[in-house]
């Protein structure tokens, strides 16, 4: 298991973002590029693809509950999340790298994920033509969610105000670049690449079951009802939130007197942070960005 051994109270942790190979990013995913671009996929491996705070931890558990749930239940009481699940490319103080982790892993398949836009994937998963699974969610509640993250988490940039973190984010200068740049090339990817799965938070928010059972079909799972239910069960958002194997509150890196890291799981929280001004300039900007009209996004259901 991974612990952070130094005091978050007496370093400041917090990073800068810059400029990497075109994308904005922090020390903390660029540390081990070298190491985490050698990584040695194989063909059993399963690759969790997300912008940030876009419903990787609940896709995580999902998988994790239908590979590991029967035949591992031990896993769920001992074991967080972000250590069944390595994040790829982090490199933190103390702690073992993603990549190692990965490495490490004893499961068949590994269940990896990655925030990384879709250039900067290892070149192992897509010569092993690994399953990979994709997860976008809505510009608008992605934003305010990654902001409420950004308060609470030692490691990424300072969030600054609100109105400064619209214009931020609009811009791309966030830890993985523009979230436009990051769903429409993944999408893209999905034309050419036929193993990678693309998931909407939404869709997931309104019919759970019905997703599962697509992603079930995609990796060829085949769950009994009972088992089916269990882990519906399991990833609802409340129980999620009040699991601390699922819910990060082990991390030291994270202030959960700030804002939880399971803050509300919904769709249409923006309406609660957005002016009607700060909604109308975003909807012009957002048309002006959104290249591809096969890519649709919903802000409500």
């Amino acid at each position: 298991m991974i612990r952070l051994s130094v005091d978050p109270d007496k370093m400041d942790l917090r990073p800068e973002l810059f400029d990497f190979h075109g994308v904005s990013m922090t020390h903390y995913f660029t540390d081990n590029w070298e190491n985490v671009q050698k990584f040695q996929a194989r063909p059993d491996d399963i690759l969790i693809a997300t912008y940030p705070k876009a419903g990787t931890t609940w896709v995580s558990y999902m998988l994790d509950l239908l590979y590991f749930g029967q035949t591992s239940p031990e896993r769920q009481t001992s074991i967080p999340i972000y250590d069944r699940v390595p994040f790829l490319e982090i490199m933190l103080p103390s702690m073992a790298t993603g990549k190692d982790q990965a490495d490490n892993l004893p499961t068949s398949p590994r269940l990896i994920k990655t925030h990384f836009p879709v250039q900067f994937v290892p070149q192992s998963f897509w010569e092993q033509n690994c399953k990979i699974i994709y997860v976008a969610r809505n510009a608008k509640d992605n934003m305010v969610s990654y902001f409420h993250f950004d308060r609470m988490n030692d490691v990424q940039p300072r969030p600054g105000d609100w109105i400064s973190y619209i214009h931020r984010f609009k811009e791309g200068k966030m830890a993985f670049g523009s979230w436009y740049d990051h769903v429409g090339n993944w999408w893209k990817k999905k034309k050419t690449y036929s193993n990678l799965h693309y998931m909407f938070y939404e869709d997931l928010t309104e019919d759970t079951g019905r997703e599962i059972d697509k992603l079930c079909s995609f990796l060829g799972l085949s769950p009994s009802v009972e088992e089916k239910q269990r882990v519906m069960g399991g990833v609802q958002f409340d129980n999620m939130k009040k699991n601390s194997m699922a819910n990060y509150s082990t991390l030291p890196v994270m202030d959960f007197k700030i804002s939880p890291f399971m803050r509300k799981g919904k769709v249409g929280d923006w309406k609660d942070h957005f002016t009607v001004a700060q909604n109308e300039e975003f909807d012009e900007h957002y048309r002006k960005m959104m290249k591809d009209p096969t890519l649709q996004f919903r802000t409500e259901i």
